[in-house]
């Protein structure tokens, strides 16, 4: 695993083909993925941001990210046409996406969070 950010303390793991049906689709509660590739410019300017709302979020919210260049297989099943893009889901289920949210505090926490409070 990569650590995309040596300044920033990483709490958002890293899924792949393997732990993403476990730890996403057939985990209850409110889960965000990131889908993101290590050499994204944008996403690694957005990271220390999304390290700030992992920290800042309800205990029963998660934070996932899925390396697109490493897993492209479930980048395709979720149509993912850019990085940095975040799929919501709701006990497996998604709720909405956003791609490539502003690199600030806002727009990050509301594309992690929006569609839980719609």
């Amino acid at each position: 695993m990569h650590d995309i950010s040596a300044n920033v303390e990483n709490r958002i793991q890293t899924l792949d083909d393997a732990s993403f049906g476990p730890m996403v689709l057939e985990t209850g509660g409110r889960i965000a993925v990131e889908f993101m590739s290590y050499g994204c410019g944008y996403c690694r300017a957005i990271e220390p941001l999304l390290q700030q709302v992992a920290e800042s979020i309800e205990k029963d919210e998660t934070i996932y990210r899925v390396n697109i260049a490493a897993d492209p297989e479930l980048a395709d099943q979720y149509g993912i046409g850019g990085t940095p893009t975040f799929v919501i889901f709701l006990n497996g289920e998604e709720m909405g996406r956003t791609e490539g949210p502003s690199p600030n505090l806002q727009s990050v926490m509301d594309a992690v969070t929006g569609p839980f409070l719609s």
